[in-house]
């Protein structure tokens, strides 16, 4: 009996839609994994410089971003603001973000200082933090932002003490008055405060964005392959 293809227009445009979605999920875990191979080299390239010194001049985040920075100046400890939804090490916390006034200038720097323990039974509750009186001087790397997570519920009023889930420098200036260096320092050197600085890489995650890559377009061939299967099998029927 000869094998015959039975065209039918619902189950091809059901194989269409998928591979096309597959398709396309595909190509942008593609591209993300590009994107953090040049993060990786651009980390190593700048790694190796020597570090700037932040002072009252206002630097672009390409100019410093993933450079080694010095600063010298006192925090404002009266800005603290907590970031929430911040895990390390399979335990909820926060990073815990305040502003620098950066030594003989208007400007200021928002440093991220740390990770913090949340407490278990009282999410509202802030932990105890030393922050250093008088002048400091703090190494760190220079990052366009202290990254970002999934918004859950409307974000609360940025104030003094807030906690949030997420912000932004130009967030933090308008709430604050405070005029800000456009990007945040990941300190790095320790204070005596007890705080954690083990900061994620941010180009992590290349090898899983690849394997979800690969899973996206075999599923946009498998549902190709089906579509012609199948048929094959009722034309035969």
């Amino acid at each position: 009996m000869p094998i015959k293809f039975r065209f039918r227009w619902i189950p091809f445009v059901a194989a269409i839609i998928a591979a096309s979605v597959g398709i396309a999920l595909g190509q942008w875990q593609t591209r993300r994994a590009h994107e953090k191979e040049a993060i990786e080299a651009m980390l190593e390239e700048r790694g190796s410089a020597p570090p700037v010194s932040v002072d009252g001049i206002a630097r672009t985040p390409k100019e410093v971003e993933y450079r080694k920075i010095m600063v010298r100046g006192e925090f404002v400890p009266g800005w603290t603001v907590y970031l929430d939804n911040r895990p390390y090490e399979g335990a909820a916390g926060f990073y815990v973000l305040v502003p620098l006034k950066i030594a003989g200038t208007n400007l200021h720097v928002l440093v991220a200082r740390g990770w913090v323990r949340r407490d278990p039974a009282d999410r509202a509750k802030l932990p105890q933090i030393r922050t250093p009186a008088g002048v400091v001087e703090l190494q760190g790397i220079a990052v366009r932002g202290p990254g970002h997570v999934l918004q859950i519920g409307s974000p609360d009023l940025l104030r003094p003490g807030a906690i949030v889930q997420n912000v932004s420098v130009g967030e933090f200036a308008q709430a604050s008055k405070l005029a800000m260096q456009p990007f945040v320092m990941e300190q790095l050197n320790d204070t005596q405060d007890g705080l954690v600085r083990d900061w994620p890489r941010p180009s992590l995650g290349v090898e899983m964005h690849r394997g979800y890559a690969f899973q996206w377009y075999a599923l946009a061939a498998t549902a190709l392959a089906f579509f012609v299967v199948t048929g094959f099998r009722r034309g035969k029927e």
